[in-house]
């Protein structure tokens, strides 16, 4: 008996570990991909040129090198990262909400939403870094609450939420076609490269003003997660606990959306990556939700995503989003299957 208590203890121990080991394992991994992103591709660096470019020396025969690595490689691979964090959070957030892995900004309207307020303040406004944010996020939460308030009154407030977001997500979908007919031509090929989802206008301004914004939302977000993490055993028994649970619901859709506008006006709508971020992170977690983990899973995309659409298929330096939207694609069939059998 002792034993098999011992070795009950074990696992227990080995299972409360297991969160932890994760996200140092993802951290490593990201540490991993970003390296490769800056360091390896169609252009190599070196290591000790690398950081020898890092403290402002030139490279003998490669006078290139330092142009490439600061205007190119590395803000990629930082705005990649950035934008990949924001995403995955914002995802693995509305599937605590919902308590649906299919709760996906992308999915039910919110990174249309921003993409449509962006649009907007391009073609109507002329706006651009901070401005541009603020359209972003102005939008997605008027299309947050334009679902909410759709999707409220009666039972299972999270699979309404979802079939009204796509709902909202097609007509908005629409509205963006319609003012990319309208733009002239070179503002509708650069309004649609951005609505594709790509890393290419990263430059050290753009990454400063998201850098910024992550860490007050990350801040935020660490201050509500234990509440969004309560949300899980149901609203009924999260209330018998204390929880309020409508105002936990505002403040983690509000943070969600902010996230999704961020990362939105940054790079433009990165597809499949928030849906995908935190069912990945769980399956690694052994089905446990964390908003860390999944932030990680998506910067490992992203830039994953950007190294392989920037060297590797044909037709050379694609957007990242041409990559996520052909990976996701199936995901998204995979996840959809599986909901159907569990509800069986």
């Amino acid at each position: 008996m002792s034993a098999a208590i011992q070795k009950l203890q074990h696992v227990r121990r080995a299972e409360r570990r297991r969160p932890l080991l994760v996200v140092v394992a993802l951290l490593l991994s990201l540490v991993a991909i970003f390296a490769v992103r800056v360091l390896l591709g169609s252009y190599t660096v070196a290591i000790p040129d690398f950081f020898a470019i890092l403290n402002g020396q030139s490279i003998p025969g490669a006078s290139g090198a330092r142009f490439i690595v600061l205007t190119d490689k590395l803000p990629r691979a930082v705005l990649g990262t950035l934008v990949g964090l924001s995403f995955g959070a914002a995802g693995a957030i509305f599937q605590l909400l919902f308590r649906n892995p299919l709760a996906s900004p992308d999915i039910i309207g919110i990174s249309t939403g921003a993409s449509l307020g962006a649009v907007i303040g391009i073609v109507f406004f002329g706006v651009g870094g901070l401005a541009l944010s603020g359209f972003a996020a102005a939008a997605a939460l008027l299309v947050a609450a334009l679902i909410m308030v759709l999707a409220s009154g009666g039972g299972n407030t999270g699979g309404r939420f979802i079939l009204m977001g796509i709902g909202v997500a097609a007509l908005g979908a629409a509205l963006i076609n319609y003012l990319l007919t309208r733009m002239a031509l070179p503002n509708a090929q650069s309004a649609a490269l951005w609505l594709t989802g790509s890393l290419g206008p990263a430059n050290w301004e753009r990454i400063r003003l998201v850098a910024v914004a992550l860490a007050v939302l990350a801040l935020a977000v660490t201050a509500i997660c234990r509440r969004l993490h309560l949300l899980a055993v149901g609203d009924e028994l999260a209330h018998g606990l204390g929880l309020p649970v409508r105002a936990t619901y505002w403040g983690g859709l509000i943070l969600a959306v902010l996230l999704t506008a961020v990362a939105t006006a940054a790079a433009g709508p990165i597809a499949f990556v928030p849906l995908i971020s935190g069912p990945l992170a769980r399956g690694l977690l052994g089905g446990r939700h964390s908003i860390l983990a999944s932030a990680l899973v998506g910067a490992c995309i992203v830039v994953a995503a950007d190294f392989v659409a920037a060297n590797y298929l044909p037709g050379g330096n694609l957007p990242v989003g041409v990559l996520t939207g052909m990976v996701g694609a199936p995901v998204l069939i995979w996840l959809l299957t599986r909901s159907r059998n569990e509800g069986r």
